[in-house]
């Protein structure tokens, strides 16, 4: 049963078979060695888009962060603090619903939208395995491809909340490309940017929820990848920690910052709008063997089918194109996610 992420947490058993990872990749380190902190960049959104003399060096150093990091914090985003409290809140009052409640919502086999858990496959097929986690994934944008049965009715403003916070977040996302444009000096060509990556796309929200493990050695939150997505948007559990970045060969840890957004640079924005200027991190989830985490994914994806290559702009005979025209397919990304490849090692020239 799908749900069974979430009736374990409430038994506090083990993870059986099926959630047991044991692949080369282990998805912890000994407990008794914290990794150290991300020193994770924290950019004041506000000086990136009201111009004044603090905006010039604020897009330096997004610029900056981008190109080294690929993720950062974002701080006067423009979302009430209330509304992040209150997404946050009805994900939680979802999980706490009857069995048959929640399952109302519950993701098909093949599918990709509703509440269940995701498969991790291993190079034996055979031995796949699943995130010991649960998440509600629903297409928020645009509006007319929402599958409302996956929506959740109860609580009662659920659907509400979703729809205030990811039009909030559309507003954040586009003013972020826009940023970007000005960043890598694509000023005459902020709207080619926008629309490369904007037009014809889609935007998700997942919900995470990753129960206590007690063996948090053995099972997975997320393994290692990078996001198939352009942009990503993280609102972190308020006092979990558990989200881990890949830099310089070591793992970090990354911070919880009140009030910010984490936002991950996608593979497809490597690739169509930096030319490799910005990099997609590497990052995982691990587990908490006492306390259960919730998060909340905004990420926005390109257009089915379409051709993603570096644009114009950003290819010269001082910076050669690094990446060839590779088509986006949702099918491709879930199979480079199964086989711990990338779009941007295939697109690679």
């Amino acid at each position: 049963m799908e749900d069974s992420v979430h009736e374990l947490a409430i038994t506090g058993e083990n993870p059986p078979t099926k959630y047991i990872y044991t692949d080369s990749i282990n998805p912890s380190q000994d407990p008794s060695i914290p990794l150290p902190l991300l020193e994770i960049p924290v950019i004041d959104f506000n000086r990136l888009t009201t111009p004044s003399d603090g905006t010039k060096p604020e897009l330096e150093r997004l610029r900056s962060a981008l190109s080294s990091y690929g993720c950062v914090m974002v701080t006067n985003h423009g979302v009430e603090s209330s509304l992040m409290d209150r997404v946050q809140l009805v994900f939680k009052q979802f999980l706490a619903l009857p069995m048959e409640e929640r399952l109302k919502c519950q993701k098909e086999a093949d599918g990709f939208e509703g509440f269940g858990s995701d498969m991790i496959l291993t190079k034996d097929v055979a031995a796949a395995v699943r995130h010991f986690s649960a998440r509600l994934r629903l297409t928020t944008w645009p509006e007319d491809k929402r599958q409302m049965k996956y929506w959740p009715e109860q609580p009662h403003d659920f659907r509400e909340v979703l729809d205030e916070y990811s039009s909030k977040l559309l507003v954040l996302h586009d003013a972020t490309l826009g940023a970007m444009a000005r960043s890598l000096s694509l000023d005459d060509d902020d709207s080619a940017f926008l629309n490369a990556v904007r037009e014809g796309g889609s935007i998700s929200a997942r919900f995470n929820f990753y129960p206590p493990c007690p063996t948090p050695d053995r099972a997975l939150g997320l393994k290692p990848h990078s996001d198939g997505t352009v942009i990503t948007y993280l609102l972190q559990d308020g006092e979990v920690e558990g989200l881990q970045v890949l830099k310089d060969e070591q793992w970090f840890r990354v911070p919880i910052v009140p009030d910010a957004l984490v936002l991950h640079v996608g593979d497809h924005l490597e690739v169509i709008m930096s030319n490799g200027e910005f990099k997609s991190p590497v990052h995982r989830v691990v587990l908490n063997p006492e306390r259960q985490r919730m998060s909340v994914v905004i990420a926005s994806f390109p257009e089915e089918g379409i051709q993603i290559e570096p644009l114009e702009g950003l290819v010269s005979g001082e910076k050669p194109r690094l990446y060839r025209q590779v088509k986006y397919s949702v099918v491709d990304q879930v199979g480079y996610y199964w086989s711990g490849t990338r779009v941007t090692d295939d697109a690679r020239i």
